[in-house]
């Protein structure tokens, strides 16, 4: 794992929900990670941003880059936030305990952790066709991951008495989807550990929700690319697949990734203060059918 400290700036203005407060964000480097850590930061976090920054085997699509994960600790800076910037795979335990230490030597404090690190892809199997790696790897960064991150970081909120872990599953843990097992699998698992975790953790006022975001549309600006992959492994034509998600989706209209920010940052904060266990769905209506 590397480690980029970012320059000396001034802490953003107070007043903001997040403000005097650390969040860690996985997957940061574009997507839904880079749109939750921009929004926390305008809102007066500092920021420990985590990416794998590399492409994987196995994973049949590019993954965010360092020059991606540069650029969204940028944007958040841009908003007066402290931030550093670590890369590493949520699948390593040393890696993911480097991260937490990192946090805890830089700020003394982690108040929010957004796990959001996620592939949507080995995918567009039926279930008897996927091989163990393909299991194994989707498994392994969409469930497993989130489990490393909450034991790493959530003892320190439990000292403090606070802290709110924000798990990003999706409406795939709601429903099924066809040829998606392994994540649908991973996603249905990662709203069960939400359920538990919230339970344990209760007792010393660290929350623990899951937000399911439903077709979110792919922004240039947050430099998102899920929604594509999704249709790439369902055999939708990649130029058409924007229309074609609308039309199942009751207010006939994708999500946009500043739906899942603000949902996110709900979540995070003081106003959802007495919010633990549950599953916040942003999807248009989808998942109500």
């Amino acid at each position: 794992m590397t480690t980029a400290l970012g320059p000396s700036t001034a802490h953003a203005p107070a007043g903001g929900r997040l403000h005097g407060r650390t969040a860690v964000v996985t997957g940061a480097a574009r997507g839904l990670g880079r749109s939750c850590a921009v929004r926390f930061a305008a809102e007066g976090a500092d920021l420990v941003l985590v990416d794998v920054a590399e492409d994987l085997p196995g994973v049949p699509y590019p993954l965010g880059s360092g020059s991606q994960l540069d650029h969204t600790a940028e944007l958040c800076r841009a908003h007066g936030a402290a931030v550093v910037t670590a890369t590493a795979d949520v699948r390593d335990p040393a890696a993911v305990d480097r991260v937490a230490r990192l946090a805890l030597d830089r700020f003394g404090t982690v108040d929010v952790l957004l796990n959001n690190a996620g592939i949507a892809a080995p995918s567009g199997k039926a279930v008897h066709e996927i091989a163990e790696d393909e299991w194994d790897l989707m498994v392994g960064i969409d469930l497993t991951g989130a489990w490393r991150m909450t034991k790493a970081l959530v003892p320190a909120m439990i000292e403090q008495r606070s802290g709110s872990v924000v798990n990003v599953a999706s409406t795939a843990g709601l429903v099924g989807y066809r040829h998606f097992a392994g994540y649908v699998a991973a996603k249905h698992g990662l709203i069960g550990l939400t359920k538990a975790a919230a339970l344990d953790y209760a007792p010393f006022r660290v929350r623990v929700n899951a937000l399911c975001p439903g077709s979110v549309r792919d922004d240039p600006l947050h430099e998102g690319r899920m929604l594509a992959e999704i249709a790439r492994s369902l055999d939708v034509d990649v130029d058409e697949h924007e229309e074609i998600f609308v039309q199942s989706q009751p207010m006939n209209a994708l999500i946009e990734p500043q739906d899942i920010a603000g949902a996110a940052l709900w979540l995070a904060g003081d106003d959802s203060r007495q919010v633990t266990g549950t599953t916040l769905t942003v999807d248009g209506g989808f998942s109500a059918r």
